[in-house]
């Protein structure tokens, strides 16, 4: 069996979730000035081999062993068809779910070979995509009012210290989520057919995500730190918590949920309580576009591509 292929289609995609998740992980981060961009980069390779090594498992038995049935066109087909939608979407500055891309290029490769789908695992998914980004959004609202609750009689210059402290903290939560949650989801396919081993996966899939991180990543920190609402320490922690509290659990329940939709409802949570002029509606309107048109984009083309090259080979 030739794997030349699905494990190109493998670093492709490793490098694509580099590219659009940095912002997930420290895009708030960035947003309130606590970490540059390139140190944001180290940080999250370490913790993002240590997340796909230790804490992928779940993550990868749905995504690789539940939602189709794999052979070599699917993971090969689906993988490239779904890295070339992210790094489109990054390049339009457009935080946009890796997760989307990757399960519905799957459901649509092995749609167009007849393969087995099981639509009770695909359900589910989509219902973890529709629930978490509002839990993250109520979450981050109730959290921004305990704190308000509990620091506004503290000394001021205290509570930033402390705050950008756990800022830090919470950040390399997500950090972790993203090898065990956005990478496990993107390497599941491959790994699960026999491309690579586990931990090859992290060592390989960590560096090309580094990569994809270090030369494209920018663009979408920016705008996830920065576009949506303007952010503080105070509130910029309350909607780093609600996001890394809500992927940790559906990661835990092994539901590739998408932390780009974590992170950008709970900042959105943030804002709204904080007042609706504080809110950029507009860019909110740029990302609920690009994640309506990237799955059915990767469904459409991933679709596409495999039946052509069925038809080639047949």
């Amino acid at each position: 069996m030739d794997l030349s292929l699905p494990l190109l289609a493998a670093f492709a995609i490793a490098f694509a979730i580099g590219s659009n998740d940095t912002s997930n992980s420290f895009g708030i981060c960035v947003g309130c000035g606590l970490l540059t961009i390139r140190r944001a980069i180290y940080l999250l390779f370490v913790l993002v081999f240590l997340g796909l090594l230790f804490g992928g498992g779940r993550v990868l038995h749905t995504v690789g062993g539940e939602i189709v049935e794999l052979d070599e066109i699917v993971v090969s087909a689906s993988l490239l068809v779904s890295s070339a939608a992210i790094v489109a979407a990054n390049y339009l500055r457009a935080p946009v779910s890796s997760h989307q891309a990757i399960v519905m290029s799957l459901i649509g490769s092995a749609f167009a070979l007849g393969k087995e789908i099981d639509m009770s695992t695909v359900t589910k998914i989509i219902l973890s995509w529709i629930i978490s980004p509002f839990g993250a959004l109520v979450l981050a609202i109730g959290m921004y009012w305990l704190m308000e609750k509990i620091l506004s009689q503290k000394p001021a210059l205290r509570v930033e210290r402390v705050l950008r402290i756990l800022l830090i903290i919470g950040a390399s939560v997500i950090g972790f989520n993203t090898g065990a949650n956005e990478l496990a989801t993107a390497l599941a396919p491959a790994i699960w057919f026999g491309t690579m081993n586990l931990l090859e996966g992290a060592i390989f899939g960590s560096a090309m995500l580094f990569l994809g991180a270090w030369l494209v990543s920018v663009r979408v920190a920016e705008v996830v730190g920065k576009g949506i609402t303007a952010l503080d320490p105070f509130s910029g922690f309350a909607a780093q918590f609600a996001a890394g509290i809500t992927v940790l659990l559906f990661t835990f329940l092994g539901m590739p949920v998408s932390t780009t939709y974590c992170t950008v409802g709970a900042i959105t949570g943030v804002g709204l309580y904080k007042g609706l002029s504080g809110v950029r509606f507009a860019f909110i309107k740029r990302i609920v576009a690009s994640w309506v048109l990237t799955p059915a984009t990767a469904f459409t083309t991933s679709f596409a591509i495999t039946l052509f090259v069925s038809q080639l080979i047949a």
